[in-house]
């Protein structure tokens, strides 16, 4: 909770209401930062700078994050700004499934003004890229009625 209350009843009230953390103001930058990353770290899902940059190499798709490249059994795959990061977003979490406003979030940020269905497009130009078979793929999966996931490892 971000508030300007600092009363102790306010923060007891928040915290048992079922909040994780209880910011007041005014706080600075760092404090909120290390306070979302904390967060993170509690849920397990932080990432490092480090693991961002890790190339993902599945059944030969490499995508490279640092170089902002992909390769499919060694051939280059030109891929557009948007692509490159829906592909990375979904092949970092195998098998998790992402709703197209998730994937807007990830690529725009503020995805409120963008129609869903951009999504569609881009899944669409991306089987069209890397799979041998787009109507059959074999990364890039729809979950119908809730939106598209990554190949996962037992696959």
């Amino acid at each position: 909770m971000l508030t300007a209350k600092t009363e102790e009843i306010d923060k007891v009230l928040g915290l048992e209401l079922g909040a994780d953390d209880y910011i007041t103001k005014p706080f600075s930058m760092r404090e909120f930062r290390s306070r979302v990353k904390a967060a993170l770290r509690r849920g397990g899902m932080a990432q490092s700078d480090e693991d961002l940059e890790q190339p993902i190499e599945v059944r030969g798709l490499r995508i490279d994050p640092s170089k902002r490249s992909v390769t499919l059994e060694g051939e280059s795959i030109a891929t557009t700004f948007v692509e490159f990061e829906i592909l990375s977003a979904l092949a970092r979490s195998p098998g998790r499934v992402f709703t197209r406003d998730m994937l807007l979030a990830r690529v725009w940020g503020d995805s409120a003004y963008r129609d869903p269905r951009t999504i569609d497009v881009h899944i669409r130009h991306l089987r069209e890229k890397i799979e041998a078979d787009p109507k059959e793929p074999e990364y890039l999966f729809t979950v119908r009625g809730v939106g598209y996931r990554f190949r996962d490892d037992e696959e």
